[in-house]
């Protein structure tokens, strides 16, 4: 069996992810507002390649019954209901409702996941949940993958410490995973800031945009370990929340 962690959006038809279980990581923001948004009762989370796609498809809805939502640069993109801050995703704001989601790196990485068993979207907001999702999937002899969307296809620091949390959390009960040098380095890291997220997201580059940009309170959210327990699955172009009706 293996876990392999890849770096930014895969190429399509990347081998790696075939047949897989696929957890897809985006800290800062995207993963974390995408469990929040779950949580608090949005019946669905739809990754959008753009801005005008998000428009475009939201003309198949009932107004009321959609959120418009997403950042460029950091910031909301205008006219849209919600950014891309975890603390806009209120139940009063998106119980019942169906977001359109675009963002600069999570969904980029989450449109860009093809050939995968399943997909789910791990932050560490949701990390225990998630983790026990790629443990059972390892049990059932299915190799896993962790994309890590990164910043603008780049290495992000934050991405990289949850995947390598990722990566010890359920090889404890295999000792004899495999692993590519991403899950390797990704150890490392991990290893470095364990549970002091808040020297992780000081050290990292987009943790520190995050911060001049006003954004301090985002990464007190995204620091929460376990504080939304929920498993996101994406399929069939949307990401809805792992329950009774969608066990696998």
């Amino acid at each position: 069996m293996r876990v392999d962690v890849l770096f930014g959006p895969p190429p399509t038809g990347a081998p790696e992810l075939t047949g897989r279980v696929v957890a897809v990581v985006d800290v800062l923001r995207a993963s974390t507002s995408i469990a929040v948004a779950l949580a608090n009762g949005a019946k669905a989370v739809i990754p959008c390649e753009s801005a005008e796609d998000a428009v475009h498809r939201s003309k198949s809805f009932e107004r009321p019954a959609v959120r418009l939502a997403g950042e460029r640069r950091m910031r909301a993109i205008p006219g849209f209901d919600l950014g891309n801050s975890p603390t806009e995703f209120t139940r009063d704001t998106v119980e019942g409702k169906t977001i359109l989601f675009s963002t600069t790196n999570g969904t980029a990485a989450l449109l860009a996941v093809q050939g995968a068993r399943d997909v789910i979207v791990a932050s560490y907001v949701n990390f225990s949940a998630a983790a026990a999702l790629l443990r059972t999937a390892l049990r059932g002899g299915t190799d896993v993958a962790i994309v890590c969307a990164g910043r603008e296809r780049q290495f992000s620091l934050e991405d990289a410490a949850c995947a390598g949390r990722l990566v010890r959390f359920v090889g404890k009960q295999f000792p004899d995973v495999a692993g590519n040098d991403g899950a390797r380095a990704c150890g490392i890291v991990e290893q470095r800031y364990g549970d002091d997220l808040a020297l992780l997201f000081a050290d990292a580059e987009h943790g520190r945009a995050l911060a001049a940009a006003g954004f301090s309170d985002d990464l007190a959210w995204c620091s929460a370990i376990d504080s939304y327990p929920v498993v996101p699955v994406y399929q069939e172009r949307q990401i809805t929340k792992l329950g009774p009706e969608r066990e696998r």
